[in-house]
């Protein structure tokens, strides 16, 4: 019998998509490319047998301050999170750190002159995270439930990261936190609506934590799938689909892919000037990533950073700022900004005993063809003296083989597109509804869609409350 409904692809969004119309009552059926699930959930032995590295995603910042994660109770399927001891750490070069506790009152304690600054941004948001969570993942033009709230994160948050930084804070540590935290954006720090990355990202390791998941960011997938499974969903690994007459028929077929592939595979059924518009989404810089075996911890010079489940590498603002206006002019810097993450610190299942692994990225344009592992592993050595001695084994990809790995990462963009101003309002295209297509009964539930990247499957949610809205008439 032919499903009510058909989801291409099963990242986050993909399953959170399916989930939500499996709840619904509603018969659906996931195709996935690959011959394991879970997009950016994925992990795998990328080093030396007995070494678990996550794929893409490692820390699930955004996962558990989603609402739509928030409502499923995946623990029953065998999900367990790790909350580090400190979510993020900011080594500088005097062997300091700016430290991000769970705490706003400690996170401030830890910035001198800044910390009252720090606390005047921070603690009415982290106060009322639920509800701006429940803001800035939804769509772009829904009304906001709570306006006053909305106008008090809007107003900075609209800001350039450097701008916000400059004008809130008078020294290193607070500024160049700050910054770490807004070039998760990927967007020149100087732009407009950076600073929003940053305070969100920011509310969500004080109101939720950072945490990883026991034994690798798979196993937040399969608890997905299994959660789908038991509502009466299926699931069909290793089935690319490259045209949709290729599928069952289905009311709803809902695409969590690029928007370029969503027009290769839906073809003509889509007009012409839309498939047009698809085609000409922007995308934005990709990564090289690596991966490390290591014979014993990273030895970084600031103690405090040996607790911290993330650590952002890239020295002052003022670096970081530079570093990131260098990708979006199409260079490679020097000392890239680079995103560290030390989950087997936290659980003893990533690595043989006593060894350790490591997970890091930088940015670079999209595209790109430059290995940029010798920078990556230099500023990690600035910080961390000795690093390099405690490497076993690394593994390292480029954009291209981010891209072969999962195919939304076009170019090696892991968010799904470029997320600056115009494109916020345009994702995928200038749209009421950005899920739906002109085309009856086809969705994109993509992060090229509303709110953008992340491991929040909120994009899946949203699209999945149009399609049963537009296709069922379920509320």
């Amino acid at each position: 019998m032919a499903p009510d409904a058909i989801v291409v692809g099963s990242g986050p969004n993909g399953l959170a998509a399916a989930i939500t119309i499996a709840r619904a009552g509603r018969s659906v059926v996931v195709y996935e490319a690959q011959p394991t699930l879970g997009g950016g959930m994925r992990s795998d032995a990328l080093t030396l047998p007995g070494y678990v590295h996550d794929v893409c995603s490692a820390i699930q910042g955004t996962s558990v301050a989603s609402p739509f994660f928030r409502s499923v109770d995946l623990a029953r399927h065998g999900l367990e999170l790790i909350h580090p001891t400190v979510p993020l750490a900011h080594p500088l070069d005097d062997g300091s750190a700016a430290v991000l506790e769970r705490s706003v009152v400690d996170t401030a304690a830890g910035l001198g002159a800044d910390g009252p600054a720090y606390r005047r941004l921070f603690e009415p948001l982290v106060g009322e995270a639920d509800a701006l969570m429940a803001f800035v993942l939804a769509p772009v033009f829904r009304p906001p439930a709570h306006p006053l709230l909305s106008m008090r994160f809007g107003m900075p948050a609209l800001r350039s990261a450097t701008g916000l930084g400059r004008s809130r804070f008078r020294e290193a540590p607070a500024r160049a936190l700050l910054s770490g935290l807004s070039a998760h954006s990927m967007v020149s720090l100087h732009r407009p609506l950076t600073a929003s990355f940053g305070l969100v990202l920011g509310i969500a390791a004080h109101a939720y934590g950072w945490p990883l998941v026991r034994g690798g960011t798979a196993n937040l997938a399969a608890a997905m799938a299994a959660e789908l499974r038991s509502l009466g969903g299926e699931i069909v690994t290793d089935h690319p689909v490259t045209d949709i007459q290729e599928l069952p028929p289905a009311r709803a077929t809902l695409f969590d892919t690029s928007p370029r592939a969503l027009a290769s595979i839906v073809g003509k059924r889509l007009p012409d000037r839309y498939r047009r518009r698809l085609d000409g989404f922007r995308y934005g810089p990709g990564v090289v990533k690596c991966d490390w075996a290591l014979d014993g911890p990273i030895p970084w010079r600031a103690e405090r950073a040996a607790g911290a489940g993330t650590v952002h590498v890239g020295g002052t603002a003022d670096e970081i700022a530079s570093a990131e206006a260098e990708v979006n002019a199409g260079r490679h810097p020097e000392r890239p900004f680079v995103l560290v993450v030390q989950q087997s610190l936290f659980d003893d299942s990533r690595a043989p005993s006593g060894h350790h692994t490591g997970w890091a990225y930088c940015h670079v344009p999209n595209g790109s063809a430059v290995d940029m592992s010798e920078r990556i592993e230099a500023q990690i050595e600035r910080f961390a003296p000795g690093f390099r001695d405690r490497i076993l084994a690394r593994s390292v990809r480029l954009p291209a083989d981010m891209a072969a790995h999962n195919a939304n990462y076009v170019g090696g963009d892991i968010n799904g597109g470029f997320q600056d101003l115009r494109q916020l309002f345009t994702r995928p295209v200038a749209r009421l509804d950005p899920y739906s297509t002109p085309t009856r009964g086809i969705y994109l539930c993509s992060s090229s869609t509303p709110p953008g990247g992340g491991v929040h499957g909120m994009s899946g949610y949203w699209a999945a409350r149009s399609a049963l809205h537009r296709e069922f008439r379920d509320a």
